[in-house]
């Protein structure tokens, strides 16, 4: 554990250090934000705040958890000539090969959407091959690094081995979650924060789990996070992005199947997955009263739901600690499942 904090740090300062140079950088090319007009009327004037800033993040947590990693394995005299020792090592390469996987389709769809002059990157469809297509990769990883296992666990109940079917079912849960992170950034330093509680709760259910080794990338990425918050929280000098929000959600689903722990999954993603099902309710119910009364009505002013509270008063601020403690109390009741079951 000292040694993932150490791993924190070193990324913490990473991220703040090259912070002023790639918002220079992103400046001089010009990749700025463009606001959508349907949005909240006041968040026009982050139009062209530089975007993609997630590279900060996400260079810091490859460095640290990698490098970290082989600080501990040449300290802790294990066997180098083991091959099925280096499988804990692969599982967490895999993770973070997943996230920057997940991060080269955002910056795809965020070059895009720079180069295009407007807020169409790459179309739905495009964005799903390529999410499908990482699933599938990410999830033959962690199976050939020791994850056989095809049960659904959530702690109470275990269900029986589903095989080929237990992959299949996970592939729109990844893409469901990665895609749900990726709504959360939608207020300065929203994402950032609540990625921050949620690696921080994963860092306790690793060690709980003996998963040593991913808490040297729960803990890089937790680093990460809270350095690039020194330029994202409000008034964001910054924003990171799809390429840092897809980043933040492949880890969050990657560092969740790594553990198997589906019902902790459930949990500690629980502000995601909110804000991803106010918007299916509020599509769903629009739809549903358009159809049956000929004008449709909404059961949110806006969502993602953080965009309802931010129009009925909460200032962005409070946004960010209401849901992080939100994602903190959820993250605790997970910790509670793998003591108690």
């Amino acid at each position: 554990m000292k040694q993932a904090l150490i791993c924190c740090a070193i990324a913490f300062v990473i991220t703040a250090a090259i912070g002023p140079s790639v918002i220079r950088y992103l400046r001089k090319m010009k990749f700025g934000q463009k606001i959508l007009e349907i949005g909240p009327k006041w968040h026009m004037n982050k139009q062209n705040i530089p975007t993609m800033g997630g590279f900060m993040f996400i260079i810091s947590t490859i460095i640290t958890s990698i490098g970290g990693y082989w600080i501990y394995r040449l300290n802790s005299g294990i066997d180098v000539t083991d091959s099925e020792s280096f499988h804990p090592f692969y599982r967490m390469l895999s993770c973070v090969v997943f996230a920057a996987l997940f991060g080269l389709i955002g910056f795809i769809d965020d070059y895009t959407k720079v180069a295009r002059k407007d807020n169409d990157g790459l179309s739905p469809m495009q964005k799903i091959a390529l999410q499908l297509v990482f699933s599938v990769v990410f999830l033959f990883a962690i199976y050939k690094f020791g994850d056989g296992s095809t049960k659904i666990d959530l702690g109470f109940w275990t269900s029986p081995s589903l095989g080929i079917f237990y992959y299949i079912l996970m592939i729109p849960v990844i893409i469901y979650l990665t895609n749900a992170v990726n709504l959360t950034d939608g207020v300065d330093g929203l994402c950032g924060s609540v990625t921050f509680a949620a690696m921080l709760i994963f860092t306790v259910c690793c060690s709980i789990l003996k998963e040593y080794e991913m808490t040297y990338f729960t803990m890089a990425l937790a680093g990460g996070c809270l350095g690039f918050l020194l330029w994202n929280l409000n008034p964001a000098k910054c924003f990171m992005g799809d390429t840092g929000s897809m980043f933040l959600g492949a880890s969050v689903t990657g560092v969740s199947l790594i553990l198997h722990k589906h019902l902790l999954m459930l949990l500690v993603a629980m502000v995601y997955i909110i804000e991803a099902l106010s918007v299916v309710i509020q599509v769903s119910y629009f739809k549903y009263t358009k159809k049956k009364t000929g004008e449709g009505k909404r059961i949110f002013k806006m969502t993602p739901i953080h965009h309802h509270f931010e129009m009925s008063g909460f200032s962005e601020y409070k946004i960010v600690i209401t849901f992080s403690i939100t994602g903190i109390i959820f993250g605790i009741l997970g910790i509670l499942t793998l003591l108690a079951f």
